[in-house]
């Protein structure tokens, strides 16, 4: 569990808290305006992508570390920031510009992408609990993505549809889509090793 939070680092997790839901809540508000269907089709298609699902979860994760002084799981935290890093990371290296966003959807694509991860980052660094942490933790850090992958891929032979490039089954070989997650995990894997030694060298 987390060590007791500070009146200021609680005060800041629930900015990110806020930062993350309204992002979110921009984005429902442009698919109602772009898409043209109902309420519960813009949240069915949203809940598409690796990138509003995880900003959710910093919503839950970092408005509980808000609201409780006790805070919520370490290692948890530290997974769950090293996943929205990669949200940012992957989208500003391989994703940005691949849809062009308008209005209130700019603002959104600005939040989930740029302003909430660097905000995860720098709160862990700062205020995220170190101690004790080590390559026991390795796990933690790939459980999130995998589930997601799982089920990103179990709906998109469903429908048809692939969240992101590097997964799509109607473009590319099921051995180039392998290659693609596999080298993702090794990213995730690589970033967890970060993550701890870290985590050592602040011994929190």
């Amino acid at each position: 569990m987390f060590p007791a939070l500070s009146p200021f680092a609680r005060f800041t997790a629930a900015l990110i808290a806020l930062a993350a839901i309204g992002s979110i809540i921009a984005r429902f508000v442009y698919e109602q305006q772009t898409g043209g269907g109902t309420a519960g089709e813009a949240i069915w298609t949203m809940a598409r992508f690796f990138t509003i699902l995880t900003n959710a979860f910093v919503f839950l994760t970092f408005g509980t570390a808000a609201l409780r002084r006790e805070g919520v799981g370490a290692p948890w935290i530290a997974a769950l920031t090293l996943a929205i890093v990669l949200v940012g990371a992957v989208y500003h290296t391989l994703l940005r510009g691949l849809v062009t966003f308008e209005g209130i959807g700019i603002w959104a694509d600005i939040g989930f992408h740029t302003v909430v991860p660097i905000a995860c980052f720098l709160w862990w660094l700062s205020f995220g609990p170190k101690r004790g942490r080590g390559y026991g933790d390795l796990p933690m850090f790939v459980m999130w993505p995998a589930a997601y992958i799982a089920y990103a891929l179990a709906r998109g032979h469903y429908d048809g549809r692939y969240p992101y490039p590097f997964m799509n089954l109607n473009e590319l070989s099921t051995g180039a889509v392998a290659t693609n997650l596999l080298g993702l995990f090794i990213v995730l894997l690589i970033g967890g090793v970060i993550f701890v030694m870290i985590a050592r060298f602040a011994d929190r």
